[in-house]
């Protein structure tokens, strides 16, 4: 599973508030949790994003709240992944529990802000097509790239019910 966009580059402890601020948290809809995406640093991110662009942080990205809506946001503005040096371990698992995959990159600091990136999330190597660099992420074991593949928890364990 290949992905492609530019990178949209943040700092060090992108907390859950910033990425989605708590008075937008009436809706679980992705679509709508997406219009406000990181409006918690001001408005108007949401309309910068193109389908398939790339979140770049540095170490504790989703640090703060356990809420789902801040991979839900992430995911509904349209951003194909998150790379960072380091994620806060429960909005890791809510990322992978949505489909939304989050890649662990120690080089994550060196991208830059519209850098276009490839990710290959099968051997965790990311491109940047920009600089002409290679960065590689802790690739994903085949089952959790088999619930990312999947669109997430859920439809992972439909498919696994269903036998297909």
């Amino acid at each position: 599973m290949k992905l492609k966009g530019r990178a949209h580059k943040f700092g060090a402890n992108i907390d859950t508030d910033v990425i989605i601020p708590a008075r937008y948290l009436t809706t679980t809809d992705p679509g709508e949790l997406g219009r406000h995406l990181m409006d918690g640093l001001g408005e108007g991110f949401a309309k910068k994003v193109s389908a398939g662009d790339m979140l770049v942080g540095t170490t504790n990205f989703g640090c703060g709240s356990s809420r789902e809506h801040a991979p839900l946001a992430i995911k509904g503005a349209g951003i194909s992944c998150v790379i960072a040096q380091s994620f806060a371990r429960i909005f890791f698992r809510n990322a992978i529990n949505i489909g939304l995959p989050a890649l662990e990159c120690p080089q994550a600091e060196e991208i830059e802000e519209g850098d276009l990136l490839e990710v290959d999330l099968a051997s965790g190597e990311i491109k940047d097509l920009t600089r002409g660099r290679m960065y590689n992420a802790v690739p994903y074991p085949p089952f959790m790239l088999e619930i990312v593949r999947a669109g997430g928890l859920v439809e992972y364990t439909r498919r696994k019910l269903s036998g297909k």
